[in-house]
């Protein structure tokens, strides 16, 4: 059974409001990739309110836990994103273990952004995998999006410095590097976004730069592993979280909220271009909460 269903089969069975009930739904919300100590103070939260408003009907509890879930998610402040009115130059880069979707959701934000008025260039900095290269260059010839792109293992700080540089010189308006993701526990990759990073913030000095991480849903607490990890590394700015289909349990995003200040960007669900939507708080704590 999947998350979402079990949690309104929770609260579906017409039950006491005991404590009982409260344990169920801490190891239930645990169980979704919630993270213990954040289920634990959220049912905790949960338990006053409905003590002080005396909440017992279980669908006005299941109220005041969405209530409660996007109160969480207002923790982490929300990440600004280019905009596409503005005619400056905006640089965006991708981090993520390998496998969670960094290449597709390079494509996808192009589109997103070509359909709204801004001219994408796509960097492809993943030097060390050929087939990331010749992804990104597939993408970009189905989207009418240049890649600017070196050969396979080539500097990626290079691809990114080349990429600011055609953008300047009017060949975009927004670029979106898609980087490499191999062991993300890994020294030296470590020190290889650290150095795109620099050159980004000295060659595009002043210019609005996001660092956004792409997690995949469906990995659970491992997910907040790499977040840490990639946000040591290069301060992140915000998330985008893939494959949000029924299958992912999707507690990862209070964690992200609550441990590290991390709000989510965008969040993706399948492989067109057009699978690709902006993060709304209320709408994402009323489905998790089985609402909706």
């Amino acid at each position: 059974m999947k998350f979402a269903e079990r949690i309104k089969n929770f609260f579906g069975i017409r039950r006491a409001v005991s404590e009982d009930f409260y344990e169920e739904l801490a190891d239930l919300l645990v169980e979704g990739d919630f993270g213990a100590a954040g289920a634990f103070s959220a049912v905790d939260a949960l338990r006053d309110v409905c003590k002080r408003e005396k909440v017992s009907e279980t669908e006005d509890v299941r109220k005041a836990l969405a209530v409660i879930l996007e109160e969480r998610l207002g923790i982490a402040a929300s990440p600004n994103t280019p905009n596409p009115n503005d005619a400056g130059l905006a640089v965006v880069l991708l981090l993520g273990v390998n496998g969670v979707g960094k290449t597709t959701s390079a494509a996808k934000l192009a589109a997103y952004y070509r359909d709204r008025g801004k001219k994408p260039i796509l960097a492809a900095a993943d030097t060390f995998r050929a087939a990331a290269i010749d992804q990104l260059k597939i993408h970009g010839e189905r989207l009418g999006i240049r890649v600017v792109a070196h050969k396979h293992g080539g500097d990626p700080a290079a691809v990114v410095y080349d990429a600011v540089e055609a953008a300047q010189a009017g060949g975009g308006d927004l670029i979106i590097a898609d980087t490499a993701g191999r062991m993300h526990t890994k020294a030296s990759l470590v020190e290889e976004l650290k150095k795109i990073d620099r050159v980004v913030s000295s060659r595009a000095a002043g210019v609005p730069y996001y660092k956004w991480l792409v997690l995949d849903a469906t990995t659970g607490r491992n997910a907040l592993a790499q977040a840490e990890i990639f946000h040591s590394a290069v301060s992140l700015d915000g998330v985008i979280l893939t494959k949000c289909d029924s299958s992912a349990r999707g507690g990862i995003v209070f964690s992200l909220a609550e441990e590290l200040r991390l709000g989510v960007v965008f969040t993706c669900d399948g492989e067109k271009y057009g699978n690709i939507q902006t993060f709304n708080a209320h709408e994402y704590a009323q489905n998790f909460a089985g609402l909706t």
